[in-house]
């Protein structure tokens, strides 16, 4: 896997390309800055990209526009943004497409090494991987349809959202597998969508859902 990161901070960026390089990833470039980001991504043709939102020289929404126009360059291309703060309007405009790949995490809340560098294996998958903070924020973005589900169902769309499988949803919650199906068909019915054969385009359509509904 080849891996770009846009990172300013020095010692984030170099401990991150020592992880992947511990973890067996090719990092192809690693940028402190926005200047001319997306040619320079372009031009190493990595598998994914990490970027942080705010970068030099501005520090406002560089990363997250360079993120959306390799996105719309290069479909196939995997995204991980990284954040010091749970911005909305940021994740909300990166799954608007709907679209897998795509990842946003917290950096204080990237606390596990195996646990960021097994959701930069998902991002690279097609998978989508978002930070807790911020599924909880976009639920909270659509109060009238969420109000109709239980507690319960509740809980397992925001770990759907965040991209876990129904294994893994049963074990977080101390379920039964067939009791997460259950909730998983009553959260489609409740909110009109329909069941697709697969955990990743479930996630994909609450997520589109919850950015167009």
């Amino acid at each position: 896997m080849r891996i770009v990161l846009v990172e300013d901070s020095v010692l984030l960026r170099e401990g991150l390309v020592r992880l992947f390089d511990e973890a067996g990833y090719v990092t192809a470039g690693a940028f402190g800055d926005a200047d001319d980001i997306v040619a320079r991504v372009l031009g190493t043709q990595p598998d994914v990209v990490i970027l942080d939102v705010r970068l030099p020289p501005d520090f406002r929404d560089e990363g997250i526009r360079a993120a959306l126009q390799l996105r719309k360059e290069v479909p196939g291309i995997g995204i991980l943004v990284l954040s010091q703060y749970v911005e909305g309007v940021y994740a909300r405009e990166l799954l608007a497409g709907g679209e897998g790949g795509i990842g946003y995490l917290l950096k204080d809340r990237v606390t596990s090494l195996d646990e960021f560098t097994d959701a930069v294996r998902r991002v690279h998958d097609g998978g989508t991987v978002l930070d807790p903070l911020v599924v909880r924020q976009l639920l909270a973005a659509r109060p009238d349809p969420i109000a109709a589900l239980t507690p319960r169902e509740r809980d397992v769309l925001e770990l759907m959202a965040e991209g876990r499988s129904n294994g893994t949803i049963a074990e977080r919650l101390f379920i039964g597998v067939g009791a997460v199906e259950k909730n998983v068909s009553a959260i489609f019915q409740k909110l009109g969508l329909e069941e697709s054969g697969t955990d990743h385009r479930r996630v994909l359509a609450v997520l589109a859902f919850l950015q167009h509904g």
